[in-house]
């Protein structure tokens, strides 16, 4: 998966695989937060179209600063 991820231009770490069983709610609920963090530290998707507006905001901030 991370080849593929990097072939195509999205951070491996935008990924993840788990497997969970119906019968498993906490583990996937676990899952999901985990991911959910780490994916918010990351920031805005880069194939994301508003992200490149961001980008351009952040940096005019930065520029008056």
């Amino acid at each position: 998966m991370e080849k593929i991820a990097k072939a195509i231009g999205i951070n491996p770490k935008r990924l993840k695989m788990a497997f969970c069983s119906s019968a498993e709610g906490a583990k996937f609920q676990k899952v999901a937060t985990e991911f959910d963090e780490e994916i918010r530290k990351l920031g805005p998707s880069p194939l994301h179209p508003k992200s490149a507006t961001q980008k351009k905001e952040k940096a005019k901030e930065k520029a008056k600063a």
